[in-house]
């Protein structure tokens, strides 16, 4: 390739985000929710626009189903762009299953919240081992979250920063009313959470661990 093609390229890569590493899966094309499916609740939370796959509205899911809508993870490495707006609440649900209403009652959620009235903040696992008050991340400008399940061991990092390192113990009892706090296998789902609910989400991947 010639010098300059190849300077256009990497421009491209820039602007629509870089291609899937070695091992990595794309859940979002950029185009459409192709590989998604929506609770009924909620449901017109979740658009497609410019690249972006925007949460905006009242409470909903989208869960993760994949091509043959029985997409399921147990170790893994997944990593996202993820840009809220003032008052946002959203999050991202793993080891889940899909629910028709209600909050996802299976697995855990990595928090996305800058300035929600809600004290848990971005970067934290939501009731479980929280960020409180001062999020990893401000409203307004794109920021990567990762989230890694390696057994019984999750870590959260919000632009290569660590937020989180909770090893499920033995024995583990969750917090009060959120029994399906638990490690296990399942699938990813991202959700709106009150009306005023402003979230975007780009280049989301996957990559399954050994």
């Amino acid at each position: 390739m010639s010098r300059p093609l190849a300077l256009l390229a990497a421009a491209c890569l820039c602007l629509l985000g870089a291609a899937p590493g070695e091992g990595e899966v794309a859940l979002f094309d950029g185009k459409s929710l192709a590989g998604w499916k929506s609770s009924s609740e909620g449901a017109e939370a979740f658009s497609v626009a410019d690249g972006v796959l925007r949460v905006r509205g009242g409470r909903g899911h989208l869960f993760y189903v994949g091509p043959d809508g029985k997409a399921s993870f147990r170790d893994f490495e997944l990593t996202s762009q993820v840009r809220t707006r003032a008052g946002a609440n959203s999050g991202v649900y793993f080891h889940t299953r899909f629910q028709d209403s209600g909050w996802p009652a299976a697995g855990y959620e990595a928090q996305v919240n800058a300035t929600h009235s809600d004290r848990r903040k971005t970067g934290g696992l939501y009731g479980v081992a929280d960020v409180m008050d001062a999020p990893a991340a401000p409203d307004d400008r794109w920021f990567e979250y990762r989230i890694r399940v390696e057994g019984r061991r999750i870590r959260v990092w919000v632009d290569g920063k660590p937020t989180v390192d909770f090893t499920e113990p033995d024995g583990w009892t969750p917090p009060a009313g959120m029994e399906g706090r638990r490690l296990g296998e399942g699938t990813f789902a991202l959700q709106a959470h009150d009306p005023g609910c402003q979230v975007d989400y780009r280049d989301l991947r996957v990559r399954r661990l050994p």
